[in-house]
């Protein structure tokens, strides 16, 4: 590190200094506090509750205002309070089925039981810098709907149209494992790899999606539905026999429906993306349920040809506090390597130049011999 070099401690000092003059910005403007992050930046704040694994608003808000706006910086900040937690044992699995959409949409069909709910989302705006941002006047919002809110997917499934969600009715997941307490292991189930996916950085797999609808995956999808809403989180106590509510967490769900021909043992039918997230996150959610999809391609017995269905290459590079370690230890001391690889550069020149140096002698030689015959020959002309 720096602090071995002489003067590298008061360096460091000076360089945290500086770093906390320059995020305070002008003394004459008020201190931004993290309740408006979280209040007015929520959107930002799910991204760094998703990708840093753990469901505080408050303290996604403090690592954002502590990381200066930078994402990557306030993950790992994140990340890295989340393991001096306690761990009190595992929750129950939140029932999606029921979620009370503040926001749900269909691209398949368009009435649909308890019908699509537009919420609140940039999908509709003109995407125009506006001169201010005061909130304009709305409509009283209307009361929720009552009517149920059937998954699409369970729409196909009543006719066989879809893939079953689980193998048999008596069947139940296993207890999946934890990639934050055991190391990663390939291949991976599916019930990991959507673990790994939901932390996995957004912009990373963004693209990824965009690859597998640009003929890199064999995937064509439809969004069967996007829904953003709060469901209630449930803890079994062992004391009182049963599960007590503990809180509610806003998650963003998405099923795309994809297209699969069928096979020789398989009828046709449509298959199964799915996407889970802190906040509203819907880019991420719908990223996450292409990526699923296309890495799915064994259990259709389908030819893996592109990146997206690699489950290695995809699972250990959407990490991004690991990949930012990775890419940013470069800028810490490394005298000792570059002086070997210096030192081993100047070598390898040396012997280039003093076998080539030979040669060019001889070629050299050869060649003012051609010139003086030349020569010879054009006097005599």
């Amino acid at each position: 590190m720096y602090v071995a070099v002489k003067g590298g401690e008061k360096a460091i000092a000076n360089a945290h200094a500086l770093l906390a003059k320059r995020g305070r910005g002008s003394a004459d403007a008020p201190r931004i506090d993290y309740p408006q992050i979280r209040d007015q930046l929520g959107v930002l704040v799910s991204r760094v509750m998703a990708e840093g694994s753990l469901y505080d608003p408050e303290l996604a808000a403090k690592a954002l205002l502590q990381a200066q706006g930078d994402v990557l910086e306030a993950v790992t900040l994140l990340r890295s309070y989340r393991t001096t937690l306690p761990r009190f044992g595992i929750t129950v699995a939140v029932d999606t089925v029921g979620l009370p959409a503040e926001r749900r949409v269909s691209a398949t069909f368009k009435d649909i039981p308890g019908g699509q709910q537009l919420g609140a989302t940039f999908d509709y705006t003109h995407r125009l810098l506006a001169e201010d941002l005061e909130t304009p006047d709305v409509a009283t919002p209307t009361a929720p709907v009552d009517e149920p809110m059937p998954r699409v997917t369970d729409l196909l499934g009543a006719d066989a149209l879809i893939e079953r969600d689980r193998p048999d009715e008596g069947w139940t997941d296993p207890d999946p494992g934890d990639l934050t307490r055991e190391p990663t292991v390939f291949p991976m189930s599916r019930a990991e790899r959507l673990q790994a996916l939901s932390r996995g950085d957004e912009g990373f797999l963004l693209s990824l999606g965009y690859s597998t609808q640009r003929g890199f995956g064999n995937n064509h999808p439809f969004a069967g539905e996007v829904r953003v809403g709060e469901v209630e989180v449930e803890f079994f106590a062992p004391e009182i026999g049963h599960a007590v509510p503990i809180g509610r967490i806003e998650l963003t769900e998405c099923q795309m429906v994809n297209q699969f021909v069928g096979s020789a043992d398989q009828a046709p039918q449509f298959t199964r993306g799915y996407g889970l997230v802190f906040g509203r996150a819907e880019r991420k959610a719908m990223s996450m349920s292409l990526v699923d999809r296309t890495l799915r391609h064994e259990e259709f017995s389908e030819r893996v040809v592109s990146p997206a269905q690699d489950e290695e290459f995809v699972i250990a590079h959407s990490d991004n506090v690991e990949a930012a370690g990775f890419v940013e230890h470069l800028k810490l001391p490394h005298y000792v390597d570059f002086q070997a690889e210096l030192g081993l550069i100047r070598s390898l020149r040396r012997e280039f130049q003093a076998r080539h140096g030979t040669e060019a002698s001889a070629t050299s030689t050869s060649t003012s011999t051609s010139t003086s015959t030349s020569t010879r020959s054009e006097e005599n002309a």
